[in-house]
């Protein structure tokens, strides 16, 4: 094939080659492109290459050790984004969730059952509360953890009497929230996404429970919401927020929305706070899927009590981000 002479835009060399050759070049200086890109996002140092280092071998197609490092740097640390490391999730993790699944849904069936029969007498005599429904909701949730894992409460004297409304909020880290929640038998309504309303079973029961259904992106949803939880509140229920809106996807306490702390301070209720410790790292966020080794702590702190939003919101998220900071200190 007939050489030509031309300038070749790569690192700055000029050099004699033949179009295979041209074509190989280029392709080696994509690769370094994207390279330097990958070393950038994963905060690996950014290492120039020099006419001697690039990806590529230009003439034999042999990769240079180098690019394979930053592959296997990137592997190693994943993202904040990710639920759980790009390494390889451990079997046993794998086998844990999908029992974890099976006893959840064998148990639900049963117990749905039962919730359905009582359901038109907890209509006629306790439509807002619906204690009933909560307590069969208890058995479902301590059915399906206990042989997975172990849950401690803290300070559970610190929680207002059954009868007296109050507003509940927590830290949101896992899946797993609902189920450790639910096992210290409060009858609180939660805020749930209209679309979960519509899962067989599990659905249906929030359905009888009263759980207070939201649209996320829409803000009249998102009005009807507060105004429902103001009603049940004043008719002696009480209701539970997970004020970060979603959950924490890199272990960190979020900023807190101040929806239920205008509930609160508008029917004049005590806002509780709790922390919740351990439920991300049994089930991560965004790997439903699993389900880790490990222990849960529920620490119930004292109620708070005002009429500024505002300062609700600031105290409550103090009291859960110094306690998280407190129980990963004593974890060392």
């Amino acid at each position: 094939m007939e050489k030509r002479e031309g300038m070749n835009a790569f690192r700055g060399l000029q050099y004699s080659s033949s179009l295979h050759e041209q074509a190989n070049l280029r392709k080696a200086a994509q690769h370094y492109c994207y390279s330097s890109v990958i070393r950038k996002c994963v905060g690996v140092s950014s290492c120039y290459l020099t006419p001697n280092e690039n990806p590529y071998n230009l003439f034999s197609g042999k990769r240079n050790p180098r690019s394979i490092i930053v592959r296997s740097e990137l592997a190693k640390m994943g993202t904040h984004e990710v639920g759980y490391p790009l390494s390889e999730v451990p079997l046993s993790s794998k086998i844990r969730g999908t029992c974890f699944y099976a006893t959840t849904a064998i148990t639900a069936i049963f117990l749905f059952m039962l919730m359905l029969v009582v359901h038109p007498i907890v209509l006629l005599t306790d439509r807002y509360r619906r204690r009933i429904h909560y307590t069969i909701a208890k058995m479902w949730a301590s059915l399906t953890v206990a042989p997975f894992f172990r849950i401690k409460y803290e300070g559970l004297e610190n929680l207002p009497a059954p009868n007296s409304p109050a507003v509940y909020v927590s830290n949101h880290q896992s899946f797993l929230d609902i189920y450790t929640l639910l096992t210290l038998g409060r009858s609180f309504k939660f805020i749930s996404k209209t679309a979960i309303f519509l899962f067989p079973i599990i659905g249906w029961a929030m359905f009888m429970m009263g759980v207070v259904p939201l649209k996320r992106m829409d803000s009249r949803s998102q009005l009807d919401c507060l105004k429902r939880c103001m009603e049940l509140i004043r008719k002696g229920a009480s209701v539970f927020f997970f004020p970060e809106g979603t959950r924490t996807k890199d272990g960190k306490l979020g900023a807190f929305k101040k929806g239920a702390f205008s509930v609160a301070a508008k029917t004049k209720v005590p806002v509780v706070p709790i922390t919740l410790v351990g439920t991300g790292s049994i089930m991560p966020a965004g790997s439903e899927g699993i389900l880790n080794m490990g222990s849960v702590k529920v620490l119930i702190h004292k109620p708070v009590i005002g009429s500024d939003p505002e300062a609700l919101c600031n105290e409550a998220w103090s009291v859960i981000a110094d306690a998280l900071i407190l129980n990963k200190l004593e974890s060392k």
